[in-house]
């Protein structure tokens, strides 16, 4: 069961929380918060998996709080506007919900977290909670660190992984790409692209932008890179 606490200053909001998390067995609401500060010292002493984290709030926005923490819990962002979606992924935010959140997507960001926690706490599983993977290029591999990696494009029988700064190349299927980096930070967008949610600078409806450079959006994956960033 995963622990958390959810930080919003407005009340309807953390009622909608506490009614959805009241219908799942495999989540707890241990605490909510309408000031950031009591939130802050709260989580010094107690320990949570995740929050549920509104960003505009009064005196300290909660992208501003979750920097401050020195151990950060998973963290699902809340809010009204779509804008700061990109920034929250930033952080590695598990999810992004737009309100007026609907269970159906409180239902798919609290899976998404379940799915990260288990991965974390399952002994001996690949890459958990590393910063970093294991890229195999021919006979060498690399140690590339997640962060790094901008986006993944398909060509031919191969994968050409794109770094900040370099690209390697590898033999491997892309509906295999997720054993190699971490689903919750990547996004499949084309048939031939999956990309740094992270990294996402700019969206249209037929491209993005990452690292200065036009990325196409198949039709067919629009509608999933819309519900990963909140936007409707």
């Amino acid at each position: 069961m995963i622990n958390c606490i959810a930080i919003d200053d407005e009340p309807k909001a953390l009622e909608v929380i506490a009614r959805y998390c009241r219908k799942m067995d495999s989540i707890c609401l241990k605490a909510t918060f309408r000031e950031p500060i009591k939130a802050i010292e709260y989580l010094r002493n107690e320990a949570i998996d995740l929050i549920f984290l509104d960003i505009n709030m009064p005196d300290i926005n909660g992208v501003q709080l979750f920097t401050t923490l020195a151990v950060k819990p998973m963290v699902i962002f809340t809010t009204a506007y779509s804008s700061y979606a990109v920034e929250s992924y930033n952080l590695n935010a598990v999810d992004y919900l737009l309100k007026p959140i609907t269970f159906e997507r409180f239902l798919a960001a609290v899976n998404k977290a379940l799915d990260l926690f288990t991965l974390k706490n399952k002994t001996g599983s690949k890459n958990a909670g590393s910063d970093t993977v294991f890229i195999k290029s021919g006979p060498q591999t690399y140690q590339v660190k997640i962060a790094d990696i901008l986006y993944l494009q398909k060509d031919g029988n191969y994968i050409t992984v794109h770094l900040k700064d370099k690209k390697i190349m590898i033999r491997e299927n892309m509906t295999d790409i997720f054993e190699i980096v971490p689903e919750e930070q990547f996004v499949r967008i084309h048939k031939s692209f999956v990309v740094a949610l992270r990294h996402i600078t700019m969206i249209e409806v037929h491209q993005l932008v990452i690292n200065g450079e036009k990325i196409p959006i198949g039709s067919t994956y629009r509608e999933d890179l819309k519900m990963r960033l909140g936007i409707q």
